[in-house]
């Protein structure tokens, strides 16, 4: 019997860390990714806890510390222009680093190295699974036969829509949006990470590492499409252009937002299934359960896909028992993560005055 086959939709950062455990298990990884390449935006993630650990026997600790962000401390900026703090911030501790999103995907997809398919600007159209394996149909590539397919395709996951339901099945808005973009252009504080709030929005510069990042999230209603860049820009501005905003690296707003070439948007959402597998088909990081504001997602994404690694190998015969298996130990990790937004959303994005004023006072009570 030749190699198992594997294909994971996704090239963000559960998709090729699950590749590269699978192809040193044996395994044949072909990791399919609808962007033409790395998305070179995103904001800084944690690598923290058991990830950390994943990331050690992956032998990229090291170079995720050499990309690194340096921020220490948090700084709250009032309507008035007071500044609160700075606060030293959670983490990282130890061998825990913070990093640019697209940093971190771009050191696994190296770390994944030659022994994994890579697909890029293609996407899954179809999936027809039976007993014993799983015939995928492609946009451009010809189609094929799997043994497994794993859906690591993020919020918007193709794969979940195509095997388990339409996505209004799952995935519950919070009623908030994030977007990010660059700066292009060093922080006014290469040190601090600076949120600015208005009731109900939040805008906050990361340093990140010499070109800093904006950070907006605000309180608003469902209904946009995701993929759609003009009306992402009309309601960010129509969010926060009536707002004075005094961001020394921000001198005109409006400018910034249309000019972006690296502008992220999404609505801050939850996911929730029954089951994140069907036959050989199962769902990994936030395709499976979308998580809190607080930056686990992606240390989440990683130790899910060892784990789910470590399933296959151990059951290769008996699919079921492995996704089972899997299933069972990483909802341990990642369901107690989904009920950090409700404190996450009263922390970063107060709704009223009268909240910013609550925030901003237990901030100034909080050891420096």
């Amino acid at each position: 019997m030749g190699r198992r086959r594997v294909l994971i939709c996704g090239a963000g950062i559960a998709g090729p860390t699950l590749a590269y455990w699978l192809a040193r298990q044996g395994f044949q990884a072909t990791v399919v990714e609808r962007a033409s390449g790395l998305r070179s935006s995103g904001s800084p993630v944690d690598v923290h806890g058991a990830a950390t650990e994943v990331a050690r026997r992956m032998g990229i600790l090291t170079r995720l510390r050499d990309a690194a962000t340096q921020a220490s401390g948090l700084v709250f900026v009032t309507p008035s222009g007071r500044r609160v703090g700075p606060l030293r911030l959670g983490r990282p501790r130890g061998d825990d680093v913070e990093i640019p999103r697209a940093d971190l995907a771009a050191i696994l997809c190296e770390a994944a190295g030659e022994d994994v398919e890579f697909l890029f600007g293609d996407s899954v159209t179809a999936l027809d699974a039976d007993g014993a394996g799983v015939d995928v149909t492609f946009e451009h590539a010809s189609p094929r036969r799997f043994d497994f397919v794993v859906g690591a395709d993020g919020l918007h996951s193709t794969v979940r829509s195509l095997v388990f339901g339409p996505e209004t099945d799952f995935v519950r808005h919070l009623g908030l949006h994030i977007a990010t973009l660059s700066l292009g252009r060093p922080a006014a504080d290469p040190g601090t990470v600076v949120m600015y709030n208005q009731p109900g929005l939040s805008l906050t510069v990361h340093p990140v590492r010499g070109t800093a990042g904006a950070g907006f999230i605000f309180r608003s209603p469902s209904g946009l499409d995701y993929r759609d860049i003009q009306a992402q820009q009309r309601i960010i501005l129509e969010a926060y252009g009536a707002r004075d905003w005094p961001v020394p690296e921000i001198p005109d707003l409006r400018e910034l937002v249309h000019n972006a070439e690296d502008l992220y948007f999404d609505a801050i959402s939850q996911v929730r299934l029954p089951s994140w597998s069907q036959g050989r088909v199962t769902l990994l990081g936030d395709a499976a359960s979308c998580v809190s504001l607080f930056g686990d997602g992606s240390s989440l994404a990683m130790t899910g896909a060892a784990i789910l690694a470590e399933a296959l190998a151990a059951t290769p015969d008996d699919p079921a028992a492995a996704l089972r298996g899997y299933e069972s130990r990483h909802r341990r990790r990642a369901n107690p993560r989904q009920r950090g937004h409700v404190l996450a959303a009263a922390l970063l994005v107060p709704a009223t005055r009268s909240g910013l004023a609550a925030r901003n006072l237990t901030a100034h009570l909080l050891p420096r």
